[in-house]
């Protein structure tokens, strides 16, 4: 991001829309909605009432941001969505979007409006950083329970901000985020390599009960058990025909597989194992 100025411009006033949101103990704030900008139209962001233009990345940042929109989601828990580039009114002089984020579904009844994203991650670049440096602190006044940075330049590392520290911290690489946002612990691995995040996906998935995982868990279990009676039944010396060697191999019904295995145990002939009688 860079500051840039555009002549002929005009803010939208503040106040145009939505409802304030109280914070106990941290003051009015503007509804997040609320903006000083025009989604959709224009690139800028106002960061401390300082115009900033968002503008497309480099293949560090762009690569980057990408792996993390595609592990995030799969973490997201049920009752809670993700976004990327949410635009947000944080204060009465700023708004801007983080670069992924997780909110709660549905409407604030504090506001009307969207609730306010619960957690949040930024991309940090060499051109960015200042502004995410100014971003996480009013991020964390406006209400943001918990702000992370990846930073892509030098040696690739994740970091989440303390508000008390007011300083970025560095996460260990084998380490996890818990939030109750997320359906499963986030591999922080995962933030920094694409084997990783694959591997994350798809246990934040089995987390899920995602239906496709669940079958090929089912799958692979029915194929265990059908390669085990038919060693059984060569161990024990028993004839198998390619016919029913098919069969069994092909089966994929739990119950009958284990009877089948069961049976294994003492039948003197295939025919015994796979008989329906």
């Amino acid at each position: 991001m860079d500051e840039k100025n555009h002549p002929g411009y005009s803010f939208k006033a503040p106040g145009s829309s939505g409802s304030p949101l109280r914070l106990p103990g941290r003051g009015p704030f503007p509804g997040v909605d609320d903006h000083l900008v025009v989604p959709e139209v224009t690139r800028d962001e106002i960061i401390g009432g300082r115009r900033v233009v968002a503008h497309p990345a480099q293949p560090p940042h762009a690569t980057q941001q990408s792996m993390l929109d595609y592990v995030l989601q799969a973490h997201v828990a049920s009752g809670y969505t993700a976004a990327a580039d949410l635009l947000t009114r944080h204060d009465v002089d700023s708004d801007f979007a983080s670069d992924s984020c997780v909110f709660k579904e549905g409407v604030d009844p504090e506001t009307g409006g969207r609730y306010l994203e619960e957690i949040a991650f930024e991309v940090v670049s060499e051109q960015n950083e200042r502004n995410v440096r100014e971003k996480a602190p009013r991020m964390h006044r406006r209400g943001v329970r918990r702000i992370f940075a990846v930073f892509v330049k030098g040696q690739q590392r994740v970091c989440e901000w303390s508000p008390e520290s007011q300083s970025w911290c560095l996460l260990d690489p084998d380490s996890r985020i818990e939030d109750p946002c997320l359906v499963a612990p986030l591999s922080v691995a995962a933030l920094l390599d694409a084997s990783a995040a694959d591997n994350a996906v798809v246990e934040a998935l089995a987390a899920k009960s995602n239906p496709a995982i669940l079958q090929r868990e089912a799958k692979a279990e029915a194929k265990g058990v059908a390669e085990a009676i038919l060693k059984v039944l060569e161990a024990r010396g028993v004839e198998v025909s390619s016919e029913q060697r098919q069969e069994i191999s092909s089966c994929r019904i739990p119950d009958r597989l284990d009877r089948w295995l069961r049976r294994a145990a003492l039948a003197s002939s295939a025919s015994e194992v796979t008989s329906e009688l």
